[in-house]
């Protein structure tokens, strides 16, 4: 088959980029990440590519780009790719990683999907494809691991998502036993997430978050402006009661964010969150507080081991009953972090997706 390669350069291939997953996948599992994200990203300088078939047709896509935060981490020069879509045809697949390896030929290794950053969104399920992804994950067919590792990638930071289906008549107190005595003996605040505040807020998660994550192989340092680009509109679907830290005497040591999953939404809008969709999501919020999702938890270095995430999950597992929540995902545990992991099969849980990210040497 003959694969032609296109950057994309205008609006309307912009929309044969973003429609591409839309086709291929199915609307009940594959969550399209927002348009604003993508379109934010080439409007950035971000090299995405169309695969076109001999009539035209879009089969493939991908984005190419570097950084030198991950470079530095890994101590390796990294050709990254993400947003990486293709029909069933090792054609495809093949055009599209050829090009990537062209825009590396002068890297160490070709490394993705990821977007923009393994901490930020990206990767390919393993397994678990016949349950639906959910936001800030990904979802992908059978077809996708086998072909990557056809063309001699492999794999890197394999994890897993996670699914809770929260058990009604469970005691918190018995799942997540902490000794309530220590609150004051410790100087333990509980302090919650709030709309009104949420902005004078991020700077206390991103310190909390940066510290407690940067022990992790994959995690690069996130500013104040990419925090502030992720979790933009955040604050008018935040549950107060799901983003909790734990300050110690009156400093933060631990956190935990969960939101309402709102996928279903983005999946019947086809990635569209404009402001029109804004406002009808803000105005059928309460339509999606029967699942939630969390997205990232932690401990700040030196307080670690010592219980203070057993008492978020128990406030955590105690929130979402009370709220009406019936069912929490979480996004990828890396399997060598099995005490992150630790909190959910007490809540009920079960691995969903396998999770992996894919690198190939270029040298």
């Amino acid at each position: 088959m003959t694969i032609r390669l296109d950057r994309v350069s205008n609006r309307a291939e912009l929309r044969e980029f973003r429609a591409l997953p839309l086709r291929l996948h199915p609307a009940d599992r594959y969550v399209p990440p927002a348009d604003a994200m993508i379109t934010g990203w080439w409007q950035a300088g971000v090299e995405l590519y169309l695969a076109r078939d001999a009539t035209g047709a879009v089969v493939g896509r991908t984005c190419v780009h570097r950084d030198p935060r991950l470079d530095a981490k890994l101590g390796r020069r990294l050709q990254l790719f993400g947003l990486t879509e293709f029909t069933d045809d090792d054609a495809v697949a093949g055009a599209l990683f050829r090009l990537i390896g062209e825009r590396g030929r002068d890297t160490d290794a070709l490394f993705g999907p990821v977007g923009l950053l393994p901490n930020q969104t990206g990767g390919v399920i393993t397994s678990g494809f016949g349950e639906r992804g959910f936001i800030d994950s990904a979802w992908n067919p059978a077809y996708y691991p086998k072909i990557f590792e056809n063309h001699d990638f492999v794999r890197r930071f394999e994890a897993d998502t996670w699914r809770c289906d929260l058990p009604a008549t469970a005691d918190p107190d018995v799942l997540f036993p902490f000794d309530d005595e220590r609150l004051a003996a410790e100087r333990l605040v509980l302090r919650y997430g709030s709309r009104r505040r949420f902005a004078e807020q991020l700077p206390i998660l991103r310190s909390m978050l940066n510290a407690s994550f940067a022990q992790r192989r994959y995690y690069t340092e996130i500013d104040a402006a990419e925090l502030a680009a992720q979790t933009d509109g955040l604050a008018h679907l935040l549950d107060e009661k799901l983003l909790m830290w734990l300050e110690k005497d009156g400093r933060p040591v631990a956190f935990v964010v969960a939101v309402p999953d709102v996928s279903r939404f983005l999946m019947a809008r086809r990635g569209d969150l404009g402001l029109v969709n804004q406002l009808r999501l803000l105005a059928t919020r309460a339509r999606y507080r029967d699942e939630a999702v969390l997205i990232i938890k932690g401990t700040v270095p030196g307080e670690q081991g010592k219980g203070y995430l057993t008492l978020l999950s128990r406030e955590l597992f105690r929130n979402l009953a009370a709220g009406g929540y019936r069912t929490l995902r979480s996004t990828f545990v890396e399997r060598d972090n099995p005490a992150s992991a630790a909190q959910y099969p007490r809540m009920g849980g079960r691995p969903l997706h396998g999770y992996t990210f894919y690198q190939r040497e270029t040298r």
